[in-house]
């Protein structure tokens, strides 16, 4: 299996397409990051690649897998990634 491309790897790729050197890229991917970060509560959506959404959790009852004691495990907020409809297709081909 192919390695995941690393930030400069895909700042110097974004570079390359759009024309622009690799720092103003790679400010650009922060850029990106930091207003996911700030707008995740509101949902943010990347198009054609997906969302950022922030789920509740119920709580629940679990199991120590060590001694196969129950825990109540606590209700929680958690931030879930939804691939877009579009990247699906791209990825794995169109049903």
């Amino acid at each position: 299996m192919a390695k995941a491309l690393s930030k400069s790897q895909v700042a110097a790729e974004i570079a390359e397409k759009a024309g622009l050197t690799k720092k103003q890229a790679a400010e650009i991917l922060e850029i990106v990051a930091q207003l996911a970060y700030k707008n995740a509560k509101n949902t943010f959506t990347l198009p054609g690649i997906g969302k950022l959404v922030l789920v509740n959790r119920k709580a629940r009852l679990g199991r120590n897998p060590a001694t196969g004691e129950q825990i109540q495990i606590p209700a929680k907020r958690v931030v879930k990634f939804r691939v877009a409809k579009a990247a699906k297709d791209a990825i794995l081909g169109a049903k």
